[in-house]
């Protein structure tokens, strides 16, 4: 009877991890290039010697779904979207480089050139990306970035860099605890994606169905209710037994 119950909290305790993974996504259905979670159960034999006697429910991380959310068009020369598996380069807040595709650009008071969430994004060289003063601004789709310096016309429009973007498929990326992704093996850079990378003026949505992520959340909660329920009704067969024994003694 141990083993029903030990199969069943598992269960339970995976499920419940399912859970928060689909509030996560839910939380961010309107967070621009936003990729749903993926989660999912596997059996898992605990190791006991010759008395290998427990399976264990594990939740497992399935990585991200990498479908392509919708665009939106906003006329914001600071809103661009990714090509498919085109990534843009960010510096984490502990200096390492990391990865979003989020689009949604701003530029601090001190010309610096960051994502929604704050993250400085880098050039081609790693290096973070800040724009002497200007006027007007351009970001083309091979990621280089021009200006109209202060006080000059159009004619004097010039390129002062190019943003990094890479290349990556999702097997090279893991999500981190601050929602960005990183490269899975570091000591194989992922390389600057050629040719047209993004579009601007527009947005990439997160790719969160938000009513099939209820559902979801329903078919969770189902299922955690009967998974308690099994573990009741094991511990009331088990004080059934009990019973019967001591009758029998």
């Amino acid at each position: 009877m141990d083993k029903a119950l030990y199969v069943a909290m598992t269960g339970a305790r995976a499920t419940l991890q399912a859970q928060g993974t689909v509030s996560h996504n839910l939380a961010n259905a309107d967070t621009a290039g936003f990729k749903a979670a993926l989660a999912n159960t596997e059996a898992y034999r605990i190791q006991g010697g010759t008395h290998a006697s427990r399976i264990d429910a594990v939740h497992i991380d399935q990585g991200f779904d990498n479908r392509m959310g919708a665009q939106r068009v906003t006329g914001n020369p600071l809103d661009v979207s990714l090509r498919k598996d085109r990534w843009l380069a960010v510096q984490a807040t502990d200096g390492t480089e990391a990865y979003t595709r989020a689009g949604n650009l701003s530029l601090t008071p001190n010309g610096q050139l960051v994502t929604a969430g704050g993250h400085p994004l880098v050039d081609d060289n790693g290096m973070p990306f800040a724009l002497p003063p200007h006027q007007a601004l351009d970001i083309g789709h091979d990621g280089t970035v021009s200006i109209v310096p202060l006080g000059e016309g159009p004619q004097t429009m010039a390129v002062v860099g190019r943003l990094r973007v890479v290349e990556a498929t999702p097997d090279r990326l893991t999500r981190g605890l601050d929602g960005l992704m990183r490269n899975t093996d570091p000591q194989t850079p992922l390389a600057q994606a050629p040719g047209e990378v993004m579009a601007t003026g527009t947005l990439e949505t997160s790719n969160v169905n938000a009513a099939g992520a209820l559902v979801q959340m329903i078919q969770l909660q189902r299922q955690f209710e009967m998974q308690v329920k099994l573990i009741q009704r094991g511990d009331d067969n088990a004080q059934a037994a009990n019973s019967l024994l001591r009758l029998g003694g």
